[in-house]
C-alpha cells in the first residue's frame, strides 16, 4: 500500500511527500487508520519500525480541523533525545500545515520554554518531570488537549516515571484519545494501559523478535581484554557508524576516552552530560562527525539515525529485551546491520536465553592474530596494604604493545573505514 490510501488532509500529505516517504511500515499501515478514525491505540513495537509517524500523521491530521495555538495534542517521551526526535518529525511532515510544537524537558533552560507556550503551540513533546513543573508554575494550559501519547512506556516505567504519569493522566480527564506505545507489556504497563485506554486496538508487530535485517555474531574475551579486542575489531571493520553499548556511565566514559585516544572520532552519550553536549553528540554522530557513539541504554534512547551499520555489545545487556532494543538501532527501513557482542563466561546464561529468543544458535567469532592468552596484571598493594590491579589504561597499552606492536610514543593509529552513500531511506521512517 502507499501513504496515499490513508486520505490524509492534503496538506499533510506533501509534508509525507517532502520527506521521501513512500511505503509505510508494518506499525504505521496498522495504528493509522484506527487513529484516524478516533480509536485508542496499544502498539506493541521496537524502535525503528516506524510508530512516531505511525501517531503523528494522524495528529497532524486533525489539528487541520479546530482551533490553533492552544496545546491539542500532548506527546510524553521517557528522554529529552525522543522528545526531539518527535518535534524533528512534526517539524517535517508537518511543514505545510503551520502546525507549531513546542518540546518540555530538563535539562535546559525554563524561561525559553514558557515563551514557546505563551506564543501559543497545538503539540507539546514533553518528559513527565518538567510537564509537571510548567503545570505547578501555571506555565502551560492541558484543559483542551484532545489526544494523548505516551510513547516507549516501559521505558517510563524503568526510568521511575509512573507515577509521574498517572498525575499526568489525573490531569487530562476530557481527552478524546489516547495512544500507548510500548516495546514490551511487563504488568505495570499492561495494568496502565486498562486504566488509560477505552476499547483500544492492540497492534503488535513482532515485538519480541529480532529484525530479520540484522546479522548476529558472539566474540568470546576475557574482562581485561574487551577493550584492546575491540581496538582490533574495529581495523579490521568496514563500517559506516557503529554505536557501542556500555552497562555503566563510568565504563562509557572510559571507553569513549580510551577509543578517542586510539585516533577515533568518537562521541559519548551518558546521564551526566549537560543536554547541550548529549545534543552535540548526537548531532556530530548523526552528521558523519563521530563514527563511533559510546552509550548506556538510557541514553541511547530516542537515537534516530538511519543508517548505524553496526551495533556493539561492550558489555552484553541484562535482558533479552533489552538486546533486542539495542540491536534494533541498525538494519533499520530495510537496510542491513551487524550486531556484535563481547562475551565472557560469566555471560553463558543470557547468551542462552537470547538464542533462545532468537530461535537459533549465534555464531561465535575470533579475531586471527588476536592474542586471548594474555593474563590479567596481578594486584600491586598500596601503601597502605590494600590491593590495587593497574588502572584499566595501563592493561590496554601493554597489551595493544605486545599483540598489536604499537609505538607507546606514537599510540595506535586505527581508523573505522567509510562506506557511506550506499544506503538509503525508503519507508516512512522512525
Amino acid at each position: 500500500m502507499s501513504f496515499n490510501e490513508f486520505n490524509l488532509h492534503p496538506l499533510v500529505a506533501s509534508g509525507v511527500a517532502a520527506a521521501g516517504y513512500t511505503t509505510p511500515t508494518p506499525i504505521q499501515a496498522s495504528a493509522i487508520p484506527p487513529v484516524l478514525r478516533g480509536r485508542d491505540v496499544m502498539g506493541l513495537a521496537q524502535t525503528g519500525t516506524g510508530k512516531t509517524a505511525a501517531f503523528m500523521l494522524p495528529i497532524l491530521h486533525r489539528l487541520m480541523q479546530g482551533g490553533r495555538r492552544h496545546v491539542r495534542a500532548l506527546i510524553v517521551a521517557p528522554t529529552r533525545e525522543l522528545a526531539e526526535q518527535i518535534h524533528e518529525s512534526a517539524g517535517a511532515l508537518g511543514r505545510k500545515t503551520g502546525v507549531q510544537s513546542a518540546t518540555v524537558y530538563g535539562g535546559v533552560g525554563y524561561s525559553p520554554q514558557v515563551v514557546k507556550l505563551k506564543r501559543g503551540v497545538e503539540i507539546v513533546v514533553a518528559c513527565p518531570g518538567r510537564l509537571l513543573d510548567h503545570v505547578s508554575q501555571g506555565t502551560i494550559d492541558l484543559s483542551r488537549v484532545e489526544v494523548l501519547v505516551l510513547d516507549e512506556a516501559d521505558h517510563m516505567f524503568d526510568m521511575g516515571f509512573l507515577p509521574d504519569i498517572r498525575r499526568i493522566l489525573a490531569l487530562l480527564p476530557h481527552r478524546q484519545q489516547t495512544l500507548l506505545f510500548s516495546a514490551t507489556m511487563p504488568d505495570e504497563i499492561r495494568n496502565l494501559a486498562n486504566d488509560a485506554l477505552n476499547n483500544p486496538v492492540v497492534i503488535d508487530v513482532g515485538h519480541s523478535e529480532a529484525a530479520v535485517t540484522v546479522s548476529h555474531a558472539l566474540y568470546p574475551v576475557p574482562q581485561h581484554l574487551k577493550t584492546s579486542l575491540l581496538l582490533e575489531l574495529l581495523r579490521h571493520t568496514d563500517a559506516d557508524s557503529v554505536l557501542i553499548f556500555t552497562r555503566t556511565k563510568h565504563r562509557t566514559r572510559r571507553l569513549s576516552d580510551q577509543l578517542a585516544k586510539a585516533g577515533h572520532k568518537v562521541a559519548a552519550l551518558q546521564g551526566d552530560l549537560s543536554q547541550g553536549r548529549r545534543q552535540a553528540s548526537m548531532n556530530g554522530f548523526r552528521d558523519g562527525t563521530y563514527q563511533i557513539l559510546v552509550a548506556t541504554d538510557i541514553a541511547a534512547r530516542g537515537i534516530d539515525v538511519s543508517q548505524i551499520s553496526h551495533v556493539i555489545n561492550y558489555d552484553i545487556p541484562n535482558t533479552t529485551d533489552a538486546y533486542i532494543h539495542r540491536i534494533g538501532r541498525t538494519g533499520r527501513a530495510a537496510q542491513t546491520g551487524d550486531a556484535y557482542t563481547f562475551v565472557t563466561p560469566d555471560d553463558s546464561v543470557m547468551v542462552r536465553d537470547i538464542e533462545k529468543v532468537l530461535g537459533s544458535r549465534i555464531e561465535r567469532r575470533m579475531i586471527s592474530g588476536f592474542d586471548y592468552s594474555v593474563s590479567a596484571p596481578p594486584a600491586q598493594t598500596t601503601k597502605t596494604g590494600q590491593s590495587r590491579r593497574p588502572t584499566p589504561a595501563v592493561l590496554i597499552q601493554k597489551h595493544m604493545e605486545k599483540t598489536m606492536r604499537v609505538n607507546p610514543r606514537k599510540g595506535p593509529a586505527t581508523s573505522v573505514k567509510s562506506l557511506r552513500g550506499n544506503r538509503q531511506r525508503k519507508t516512512g521512517g522512525s
